[in-house]
């Protein structure tokens, strides 16, 4: 359970001081410090479980998004999240595991973010539609289709069946906000797989 320094000392109320009873609990292994402020008390918590708690607002997406839905063949260890207005990119190292925040489009941060809940966390995550979009976005932008098929097939490695099960519907409309030469290429390349 992730608590902050706040609720911590709360539960210290019978204690002298707090901050000693704090720094012990740390030493001991009862609590395991994320960032100042901000501690989880199970030393098995995956990373992702985090993200939210670590820095935002935020939802996980890119790499991470894309292999938790099994889009790209590689597990990803790294937690990627998608973030707006910070104007750069943004990378926690944790006793968890590495979390980097990168920006995406203020316009497109909300759309097609799914609330999760898994063991008692809750977590933002992308769909994989807005996932592979939200990685496509931060990619140099391709000049064809031709260009954006190699992308997509070799480049990120998705199986082509996947991206045939994608929601042409979600595509069509992130094509219209972001405002990105490859999710147009995308939503055209898409178009053109499953005439």
């Amino acid at each position: 359970m992730v608590v902050s320094n706040n609720i911590q000392k709360n539960e210290y109320a019978n204690y002298i001081n707090k901050d000693t009873k704090l720094a012990r609990d740390v030493k001991e292994g009862k609590l395991i410090k994320i960032k100042k402020g901000l501690y989880e008390t199970n030393p098995n918590t995956p990373a992702y479980y985090l993200a939210n708690f670590i820095y935002g607002p935020s939802y996980i997406s890119f790499d991470f998004a894309l292999s938790f839905y099994g889009l790209i063949p590689e597990r990803v260890e790294v937690v990627t999240c998608a973030t707006f207005n910070k104007n750069k990119k943004k990378t926690y190292n944790t006793p968890f595991g590495t979390l980097i925040y990168r920006d995406v489009p203020e316009r497109v941060f909300s759309l097609y973010v799914d609330l999760i809940e898994e063991n008692g966390y809750t977590f933002h995550l992308a769909t994989k539609e807005k996932a592979l979009c939200d990685k496509l976005y931060i990619l140099s932008p391709v000049k064809n289709i031709e260009q954006i098929k190699n992308l997509l097939l070799y480049d990120l490695r998705i199986d082509k069946e996947e991206l045939e099960k994608l929601n042409m519907d979600i595509i069509k409309r992130l094509s219209e906000v972001y405002h990105s030469t490859n999710v147009s290429y995308l939503y055209k390349f898409l178009r053109r797989i499953n005439e």
